[in-house]
């Protein structure tokens, strides 16, 4: 009997998009697991043990060793800068970092207003631009901040651009791509190297990798 293989998981899109790949990678996942409200599924006959958990605490829980591996946007790869093995590009969840911001607003600030849930990206970005800023940490409805002044720009996650679109902004620089990422805590690499190695291949077949 192998031993048990702990995976953490985003809920949500990467989630949907993750347990596909597993399918095709022909790990045989039940058919409630995509309807599962469990934070915890086990999977006995893949000898699997899936965490779900918020996409920002999955490098978390793979860093501090409660999963061995882990499925992360490479968003949140940038932001965490957590102590562990970034192996395989799932290519899955595409979307890309970006600066946004109402049209036509002037900056006039020496040092513009930058919302974003992204701080460290955000400031390694416009340091790297040449352009002092200060940046507003905020954990959700980013859009907002231009909306109601607290921001003269965002730096946030665009997938279609939709939401931007629909809240009168535009997007002004593209930042860099993203795609989610399978990630492996260095200890579990050496301990469990055999099936992690195997669902490296596997998932690497699939994706074309």
């Amino acid at each position: 009997m192998s031993e048990i293989l702990t995976i953490a998981m985003p809920k949500g899109r990467i989630f949907e998009e993750a347990a596909e790949l597993l399918r095709k990678a022909e790990y045989k996942l039940p058919p409630e697991f995509d309807e599962s409200r469990k934070l915890i599924i086990d999977v006995p006959n893949e000898n699997i043990r899936f965490i779900l958990a918020k996409p920002m605490d999955v490098a978390t829980y793979v860093e501090h060793g409660v999963a061995d591996v882990g499925i992360a946007g490479k968003d949140v790869m940038l932001e965490e800068d957590r102590d562990v093995y970034e192996v395989l590009d799932l290519k899955i969840s595409a979307c890309h970092l970006a600066v946004a911001g109402l049209p036509n607003a002037t900056l006039t600030d020496v040092a513009p207003k930058v919302a974003t849930k992204y701080p460290k990206v955000a400031s390694s970005y416009f340091r790297e631009q040449g352009e002092q800023v200060e940046i507003i940490k905020l954990n959700g409805s980013i859009e907002l901040a231009p909306l109601i002044g607290l921001a003269d720009r965002i730096v946030d996650i665009v997938s279609t651009g939709q939401t931007l679109k629909e809240n009168g902004l535009v997007e002004l620089e593209h930042i860099c791509d993203i795609t989610s990422r399978l990630i492996v805590n260095p200890v579990s690499y050496r301990m469990k190297d055999q099936v992690i190695d195997e669902l490296v291949e596997r998932l690497s077949k699939v994706i074309g990798g």
